[in-house]
């Protein structure tokens, strides 16, 4: 086969499918986890922070450093395992460990990040969570264990990928500040399965954090959008108002718009970036293949119980923000018309107005013009008569009758001269 130029990036892209592969974990372990994210402007964060973060970090273990434009990181720190990743808002760390502490959820497993160096974190946690990996008891042990370590109101339990294991956690962050979840490895699990589901609880509980964030920003939104809707009803309705100047009410109308635009472009990423996560969140749950136990909540149960409705908050203020910002340039498009309307009368009435006064100065001028034809002519009649007023006494004519003589003659110059200069002005 002759060669054939492969695209830049054709292995790139390749090779980002395998990027991040699952953690291989053998019951007895535990999962320390961790999501950072900074409180404003995360998508456009400086990633070199969060690699220097990273890289202090396996300094102090000795461990080698990831390549300057990693994204992803997975090796050896000390006796533990790190898997670091970087995405669009956030990053996450999780150190895998052999072996469960004997006191279930043991705080004091979360020191395996260092404490000052947690205090130098470019961000803030988003959220953190302690896995516990252990082998399946039998059903009544794992229940009495379940109702120990979560708060039975909230606890969601399922068999998930075909019974693989039993999966366990209540969503809530304890008095140590993490989320707990609790793996039971039915005998003859694989460890990358296991992995796998460890790997999914963490996707679950960071996504799920982070899409509430588009709850916080309606709420906080809800009480202005409210003054909003009632201003702009308040203006629609005066625009039916005869006595209420249409420009003024445009004015007031271009004001809440501009508002509802800023609003609209301020939220337009964390709402598209919620219904994203929303997505992810649900569909790490499908692919666990939930499966009850003994009669408690699955985990899909308990968000559709206390996520959907947040996310349907969400979508609701997402619509109906967009739709009064639709609605104010509606009624803007519809005053604005109002307004040129009213402008062209008045701009009718203007050049009516102007005609009239036109057609007076015409008249005007027409009388000026029939005067000036008088006076003109009596001048030169006059000035005619002194020239002639010699001769005609040498003929012995009266100047009276050489006055009437050259009367009309000197009138009809007089007006063929003026209606000619009327023309050529014309």
């Amino acid at each position: 086969m002759p060669p054939i130029e492969d695209h830049p990036l054709r292995y790139q892209l390749s090779n980002e499918l395998h990027a991040r592969p699952f953690p291989s974990l053998s019951a007895p372990a535990t999962a320390v986890y961790l999501a950072i994210k900074r409180t404003e402007g995360a998508a456009a964060r400086d990633l070199d922070a969060d690699r220097a973060h990273l890289i202090d970090l396996l300094d102090r273990f000795g461990a080698p450093h990831p390549r300057p434009d990693a994204n992803h990181y997975s090796g050896e720190i000390g006796r533990n395992r790190l898997k670091w990743e970087s995405h669009t808002e956030f990053v996450t760390y999780t150190i895998f460990r052999d072996g469960i502490s004997d006191r279930a959820f043991d705080p004091s497993e979360f020191d395996v990040f260092p404490a000052d160096w947690l205090e130098r974190a470019p961000g803030a946690r988003i959220t953190s969570a302690i896995i516990r990996l252990a082998e399946r008891p039998e059903d009544a042990v794992l229940r009495a264990q379940n109702e120990d370590c979560f708060v039975a109101e909230s606890l969601a339990v399922a068999r998930v990928l075909d019974d693989a294991a039993v999966v366990a956690g209540d969503f809530r962050i304890d008095p140590a500040g993490h989320t707990r979840f609790a793996v039971s490895a039915s005998p003859g699990t694989g460890p990358r399965r296991l992995g796998r589901i460890v790997q999914r609880l963490c996707e679950i509980e960071t996504y799920k954090s982070i899409s509430m964030l588009g709850f916080a920003r309606v709420r906080g939104m809800s009480a202005r959008m409210a003054e909003i809707d009632t201003e702009l009803t308040r203006l629609i309705a005066e625009m039916s108002a005869a006595d209420q100047p249409a420009e003024d009410t445009l004015k007031a109308l271009l004001v809440v718009s501009a508002e509802l635009e800023a609003m609209v472009a301020e939220s337009s990423f964390r709402f598209s970036a919620t219904a994203a996560y929303q997505r992810i969140v649900h569909q790490r749950i499908e692919v666990l293949r939930e499966e009850r136990f003994e009669g408690r909540q699955t985990f899909a149960e308990f968000m559709m119980r206390r996520y959907a409705p947040a996310m349907r908050t969400i979508e609701a203020t997402e619509q109906r923000l967009g739709a009064m910002a639709d609605r104010a340039m509606r009624a803007g498009d519809l005053l604005r018309t109002r307004v040129d309307v009213e402008r062209s009368a008045q701009n009718q009435a203007l050049l009516e107005s102007m005609d009239r006064r036109a057609d007076a100065q015409l008249r005007l001028q027409r009388t000026v013009e029939g005067l000036s034809v008088v006076a003109i002519s009596y001048y030169a009649v006059s000035l005619t008569g002194y020239l002639l007023y010699p001769v005609a006494a040498k003929l012995g004519v009266s100047g009276g009758v050489v006055t009437a003589a050259v009367t009309l003659p000197v009138i009809g110059v007089v007006w063929w001269v003026i209606s000619r200069i009327r023309k050529s002005v014309h």
